[in-house]
């Protein structure tokens, strides 16, 4: 049987498809059904590997979408791009994620052509792990402290890279003892989600111990507030740093860069990996 990541190719980026009205960079830009599958087509000719279609806003402060509101928004997006291409369309083949907290969600997105899950609550839902572990998906655990709502209230850490590492040993064995396939986990330290931009500097460089975990790690540092830390920038003015920081989690060993930016984060990544000599 193939693994569940065996069209992961390292380094490689993941495209974001946010068919939300509310999410901090680009809230309201996919909500129609038919611009969100134009979109996504196009990160896939920009050079995505993979495309991360998500229907509830994780920024900070953003308030809980409800089950039916969720499904509403991914479905018809994900139906759409699961099914086989039109002859003749121009669009290479992507693998497509669903961002979601929720194990209903999850199963409807994976029968629907989706083949990771990708869960900033690193399996919360109970359900979770074994909807993935049915369908045989892969899934993304994702560390946050708190929740959306008030995660940038006041976290706090003593070692925040130590703790990050542990909490996500900690959710891999769930999911391993809930049958999920190691092979199927992809780990994900959560830039910005409960983390001041100390933190947030503090993980990228302490990125290699999750990377010691043993899994793939992806990051996702792209408009995020860090970089308007560290550049002084407004959103739609952070492509050179999140592209810096894109770069910097590869040298560390980042399998995975979540972005929304893709082609430009495409070709920076062949630049950076020819130059270097080979595979980052």
């Amino acid at each position: 049987m193939a693994a569940a990541l065996d069209w992961l190719t390292r380094p490689c980026v993941m495209g974001i498809l946010n068919v939300t009205p509310d999410s901090f960079s680009d809230g309201g830009e996919h909500v129609d059904p038919a611009r969100a599958v134009a979109a996504a087509r196009a990160m896939a000719a920009g050079g995505a590997a993979i495309v991360d279609v998500g229907g509830e806003s994780t920024r900070p402060g953003a308030p809980v979408v409800d089950e039916a509101e969720e499904l509403a928004r991914v479905a018809p997006v994900l139906r759409a791009l699961g099914a086989d291409p039109a002859p003749g369309a121009p669009t290479p083949p992507v693998i497509l994620s669903i961002d979601t907290r929720r194990a209903s969600v999850a199963a409807v997105a994976l029968d629907a052509g989706a083949v990771l899950v990708n869960d900033v609550s690193a399996g919360a839902d109970p359900a979770m792990f074994p909807v993935v572990a049915d369908r045989r998906a892969g899934i993304c655990l994702m560390h946050m402290q708190g929740e959306p709502a008030i995660m940038q209230d006041d976290p706090r850490y003593g070692d925040v890279v130590s703790e990050v590492a542990a909490f996500l040993e900690g959710r891999m064995r769930a999911a391993l003892d809930a049958g999920v396939a190691e092979d199927a986990i992809i780990l994900d330290p959560g830039i910005g989600f409960g983390k001041t931009a100390e933190h947030n500097v503090a993980l990228m460089r302490g990125l290699g111990t999750i990377v010691a975990l043993g899994r793939p790690v992806l990051v996702g540092a792209s408009r995020k507030g860090i970089i308007g830390d560290l550049t002084g920038r407004p959103v739609e003015e952070r492509l050179a740093g999140s592209i810096g920081a894109a770069l910097a989690a590869v040298e560390a060993g980042a399998a995975v860069l979540r972005v929304h930016d893709v082609p430009e984060t495409v070709d920076a990544l062949r630049v950076f990996t020819e130059m270097r000599g080979g595979d980052a």
